[in-house]
Parts: C-alpha cells; structure tokens; sequence
C-alpha cells in the first residue's frame, strides 16, 4: 500500500478532462491506442476523459507521460524563429478533414456567443499562470548590448543608496498588478459577461422561453455551489454552458405542464421556418449544430461536449445540415459546406436575436439562491440522519431482549373416541328433573323415608 501511494504521489499531475481528449486529440490518438498503450479498455479511457474515474499507480504515470506535449528542441525554435520573423495568427476552428463540414471563416465572429472575457482571477484556488502568444512563439534571438564602459565604484559607505536608488529606479517602470477580485466579483462578472446569450442559445435549444431561463440560473447556481472548481477551469463559460444545456435536454421536463410543448414560433415565415425545423431535429444533432454553427466551436470540442467521439459529432452534423436544407431552400441552394456553416451561423444568430427571451435574475439573487439551496439540502440531510438515529435508538430500546418461541395456531385433533357416560340432557329432561326434586312422591309405589 506504501508503495502504490508513493507512486501515484509522484507521477506528474493529471490534466482536466476536457484537456485530456483534448491532448489526445492534439496527437492523433484514438481511445482504442491508448487503451492498448496503458493497458486498459476503451470504456476505461472514456471514463478518464469524461472524468468519472481517474487512473493510479501505474497506469497513472503511463497515461501522463503519453498526453504530455512532446518538447521542441531550442535550436530548432530559435532556426524557426530566425526564418519567420512573424508568426501567424492562430485560427479559431481546427481544421477538418475532407469528410467532415467546413467552419466560416475566422474573421465572422460568433452571433450567439459573447467574446471571451478576460481572464478572472481566481481567489479560491489560484490558477496556472497563463502564457501570452509573445511568450508562447518563439523569437528571434535580442542583439547584444553594445559595450560599454565600466561603471564607476561608488565611494565607502554610499552602496546602500546606490541600491535604493537603482530599485526605485526599477520599480517606477513596472506595470502595476492586476487587482484580485473576491469570489462574488468574479463570479458576477461572469454571469454579466455570459448569461444573457446564454438564455438566448438555450431557447433555441428547447423553444421555450421560461425553460431557457430556468436552465441557465440553474446552471449559474450549480457554478457558485462549486466555484473552486469552476473558477481554475480553462473555459468556465463553456462548463456552465454545458450544464445548462444538460439541463434543459432532459427527458423529465416532459412531465411539467409549463414545459410540455414549445411556445409560439416566429411570425416571419424564413425565421418561423429555420425555427421549426430545428426542433424537429433530434435533441444531441440539435445541440451539435447549435455548438458548431451557431456558436462557433471547432469540431474536437464540439465532440467533447456531447461526449461524443469526433467522427460522431461530424456524422451528426452532416446528417442535421441535410435535415435542414429540405426545408430551407435557401440552405439547399449554397453549394459548399463552408458557405452552409457560414449562413446557418448568420440565420441562427439573427432568429436569436429577433425573439425576446427573458432576462436572467441578478446575479445576487442567482448566489443567494444557491446558498439557500445547498443551506436547505445540508438541513434537511442533518434531519434525516437524526430521525434515523432516533428510530435506530428507539427500536434498540423496545427490541426484546431474548427469544420467544411463536405460539403455534389451534388445529383440529382427529381420530379421539367419544366422551363416555350419559348424554347431555334436553330442556324437557332438565324441566322433569326439577320437578321431581320440588315435589314429593306418595303412595305405596315408593318408599320415602323420613327424617326426623
């Protein structure tokens, strides 16, 4: 036991889930390799990517050496950077393959999404210090300092003076750090920066205005309940995004008279069009096309969102473009899948727009309600464990203390012969036997004595 917590101790530490399929990914990985390279299933790996289990010992440090990145060597970043002397600009969406949908162009920004906030410090767990694209490329090599002359020595007693000054000097060029903000700060900073598109994005998932909102508080709520977690993630927009959805997509709100069916379409026939024909979809082809066309996600996140495999996710997408473009003319008339995402993305984004949805709740009121929620949960845990104890206490106090044997029911004896002796007398023979003891017999056919 020593010994297998020694190594799991200092096997390096484990990436998030979302980051682990991302990583492998990254490398071309499929789950059956690293299954076969770790030693495990497939649904093992699955599980570790969607963070149910996680790996020890061994297959631990296995498992971290093959999602670590592969380090360039410093010769081969500094030959790079001497031959372009500037770097391109990351484009949003990875690339596809040939069989797979096409993004828009990067340059379109996101209608449904809102643009990504600036990172918010974390004062609960603090976060990894993130890398800016300067740090991250690598570039030329800086000139030499041109030589100069030596400084000259100071006089005894002066080094102290020389030394504040040079700090002084140091300091006033710094750039000031950032304030770090409470728990409450960031977290309505978030809700202000996400949660009205957010509203917007699961109406269109659901078509139910009060569901969309429902969802989203929920979502918020769940997020303060565990912001510590929330807080370090690298998207925690896209972790609440997922919880809303998840959410709003299930099958229980079916049993909810308010949430039965959808409220009324668009009055406009394109939009009213657009709009039917994505409910009639299925809910997870819905929830893909509406990550990768409607909020811009590439095709390795959108497939870790619904956890689904990437060859699924564009099998899905493909399948609800062609649902679609029956419908939508406009749609089947666009030739390449580039230009089909590209006008789903300005269509989806407008029918969310043009529909009034709901404004979220304050961002105090949704803490507040997740305080009051997890405060009623924690009493109500509290009760029940008493009223157990109580109940156990009570039947330990009137349980019986030794064994009594039950009583056996009555059963009929057969095979016993009759009672003997005479037979029960009648009414007329009871009535006979009282009058002959009440009156007395004369005559000579009986002989009474007499006592004297």
């Amino acid at each position: 036991m020593t010994r297998s917590t020694t190594d799991e101790a200092a096997a390096p530490p484990l990436p998030s889930p979302k980051e682990r399929r991302r990583l492998r990914e990254a490398k071309s990985l499929s789950e059956e390799q690293v299954a076969e390279a770790v030693g495990v299933t497939r649904a093992t790996v699955r599980s570790w990517e969607t963070g149910r289990t996680s790996p020890r010992g061994r297959k631990r440090a296995l498992y971290a050496k093959l999602l670590a990145p592969d380090p360039a060597p410093a010769s081969a970043s500094a030959s790079a950077s001497a031959s372009a002397p500037e770097p391109k600009p990351r484009p949003t969406r990875a690339s596809a393959p040939a069989t797979t949908p096409q993004a828009p162009a990067p340059e379109t920004a996101p209608s449904l999404a809102a643009p990504a906030p600036d990172p918010v410090p974390a004062p609960t767990a603090p976060a990894a210090p993130a890398t800016s694209p300067a740090q991250s490329t690598p570039s030329a090599p800086a000139a030499p300092p041109p030589p100069s002359e030596p400084a000259p020595k100071p006089k005894p007693g002066t080094e102290g003076k020389a030394e504040a000054k040079a700090g002084a000097e140091s300091g006033a060029g710094a750039v000031p750090e950032a304030p770090r903000l409470s728990p409450e700060e960031a977290f309505d900073a978030l809700y202000a920066h996400a949660a009205p598109g957010l509203v917007r994005q699961t109406y269109l998932l659901t078509g139910r205005r009060r569901l969309a909102r429902e969802s989203v508080e929920r979502a918020f709520q769940l997020a303060w309940h565990r912001w510590p977690e929330v807080a370090v993630d690298r998207d925690p927009a896209g972790w609440v995004r997922a919880a809303a959805y998840e959410y709003a997509m299930s099958p229980w709100h079916r049993l909810r008279r308010a949430h039965r069916h959808p409220d009324a379409p668009p009055t406009e026939p394109a939009r009213r069009a657009l709009f039917e024909a994505l409910l009639d979809l299925p809910p997870a082809y819905r929830r893909t096309l509406l990550l990768y066309d409607g909020i811009g996600l590439d095709l390795p996140e959108t497939a870790a969102e619904t956890e689904a495999s990437t060859p699924a996710a564009a099998g899905r997408l493909e399948v609800a473009r062609a649902a679609l473009a029956e419908r939508l003319p406009e749609l089947a008339a666009v030739g390449s899948p580039a230009e089909q995402s590209e006008l789903l993305h300005d269509r989806l984004g407008g029918l969310a727009r043009a529909e009034h949805v709901p404004a979220p709740a304050p961002a105090r009121k949704v803490r507040t309600g997740s305080e009051d929620k997890a405060r009623l949960w924690t009493r109500a845990a509290i009760a029940f464990a008493a009223l157990l104890i109580g109940a156990t206490a009570l039947t330990l106090h009137t349980a019986p203390t030794h064994y009594e044997p039950p009583i056996a029911p009555p059963e009929r004896v057969g095979g016993v012969p009759p009672r003997g002796g005479p037979q029960k007398l009648t009414a007329q023979d009871l009535k006979l036997q009282k009058s002959l003891n009440e009156q007395l017999a004369h005559g000579p056919e009986r002989l009474v004595p007499e006592l004297r």
